[in-house]
């Protein structure tokens, strides 16, 4: 039942955003007076699907993208029939160099507005909730955090200069204004102020895990249950909270994951937290290190909650986007530079598919963010001037506009035909990256 959920989360992921993706480049051509041969959710080969009008939309089999075959462009198709023939009035090499270009930017543009969208309404509909604290509640051993000595009960009152008055600003400062800077993190040490230095290199990813600090007031939050394991045999649910383990207070997914990695074979006494009931029961780790749970944080301190006006709402979504923007941009910067693992900053249709289950078992709320972010993802990665990628055909565009001639058609199907086969390649191993991952 779980594989069947996970498979059509990802199926409804996937499915939407290429969607969104490829009905840009449609309407685009369509405005500009193209005729569009093919829509298609899917690379070739095609696997069933409806001629309607000049356009046959289809499904094809090769289920990681999808394609909008435009009369007179050589595209993923690799279609040359037409270029023998004189170009007509319909075709995509008849038009002119505004026109082509707003149809290969087009899938780009509607991925950033259903980005925009999504975290407009999610602001709009449920507004914002700061988290009252800054205080650590726990440090995470041999983390960042750890290493410089930060302590759990140390109130963090300044980062690089700014003073802090609660957790979100702690990440923001962190996380957005500062990254990939060193930190000097001023606390309150039981009435002492101390000062901290944290070098950047030692911050590689985009959570609290990684710098090692979490809030007061955190807890650990049990996203999903996989069936036969021994959480379900104890009777763990998506939803509980796991209040503690051998008596040991648990209150983040870090330390819950480390406590049942380290314990294989193990029986460990585990009470949690159903709403306002408690439960209690043990249950034995697997010689893998595993209960069969999927875990996140969750923050259960005191909050304040912000309403937006639906400008305001507006204003927020635009600056989400820019936030995820900066963070993929130093992702890749932090991967061509060694200083982060490629398994930390890809993940193929394993890792998508996971995430997306996840973030549909902790609410719909949760799961519309992350297919904001994933769709901020695919615009980027879309724009990168490679061949077979949306920026690859603007490329191909610039170097014609410049040079006032087409770039002679067995040069482009060389570098496309490159292109893709590249592409695929690397698909193939985001694929293998996942699977020796899972």
């Amino acid at each position: 039942m779980e594989l069947i959920s996970t498979i059509f989360y990802f199926l409804i992921t996937i499915g939407i955003l290429v969607l969104v993706h490829e009905l840009g480049h449609f309407f685009a051509a369509k405005l500009t007076g193209m005729r569009v041969d093919r829509f298609s959710i899917g690379f070739p080969p095609r696997a069933f699907g409806k001629k309607i009008g000049d356009t046959d939309y289809c499904i094809s089999w090769i289920p990681i993208g999808g394609y909008v075959k435009i009369a007179g462009m050589i595209d993923e198709s690799m279609d040359t029939e037409f270029v023998n023939k004189p170009p007509e009035k319909w075709e995509f090499r008849s038009k002119s160099f505004l026109a082509k270009f707003f149809v290969m930017i087009a899938g780009v543009l509607m991925n950033i507005m259903l980005a925009v969208v999504i975290f407009w309404g999610i602001n709009f509909y449920q507004g914002k909730f700061i988290k009252e604290t800054n205080v650590v509640g726990y440090v995470v051993p041999n983390s960042a955090s750890d290493k410089i000595g930060i302590n759990s009960g140390d109130k963090i009152l300044q980062i690089n200069g700014k003073e802090i008055e609660h957790w979100d600003e702690i990440n923001q400062q962190i996380f957005l204004e500062n990254v990939g800077r060193n930190l000097t993190v001023k606390v309150d040490r039981i009435g002492k102020q101390i000062e901290f230095s944290i070098p950047t290199q030692d911050i590689k990813s985009f959570n609290e895990e990684t710098l090692g600090i979490f809030p007061e007031g955190s807890a650990a939050f049990i996203t999903g249950v996989e069936p036969g394991k021994p959480a379900e045999v104890l009777g763990l649910k998506g939803g509980d909270i796991i209040v503690s383990i051998n008596n040991q207070q648990v209150n983040n997914s870090s330390q819950l994951k480390k406590i049942i990695e380290t314990n294989p074979d193990k029986e460990l006494m585990i009470y949690w937290k159903r709403g306002d009931t408690s439960l209690s029961g043990t249950a034995t780790v697997t010689a893998e290190g595993r209960l069969g749970i999927g875990i996140a944080t969750i923050y259960m301190g005191p909050k304040k909650h912000v309403d937006y006006t639906i400008v305001g709402a507006l204003t927020a979504g635009v600056q989400n986007i820019y936030s995820a923007m900066r963070l993929f941009a130093f992702s890749m910067e932090q991967l061509i530079t060694g200083k982060t693992k490629f398994s930390q900053s890809f993940g193929g249709p394993i890792k998508i598919a996971q995430m997306a289950t996840q973030s549909a078992e902790m609410g719909w709320i949760s799961f519309l963010a992350f297919m904001a972010l994933l769709s901020m993802s695919l615009a980027i990665i879309n724009i990168v001037p490679f061949p077979a990628l949306d920026g690859g055909h603007i490329v191909f565009l610039v170097i014609e506009a410049v040079i006032r001639r087409e770039v002679p058609v067995k040069a482009k199907m060389i570098i496309q035909q490159a292109g893709f086969f590249i592409l695929l390649a690397f698909m193939a191993f985001v694929i293998y990256t996942d699977i020796i991952n899972f």
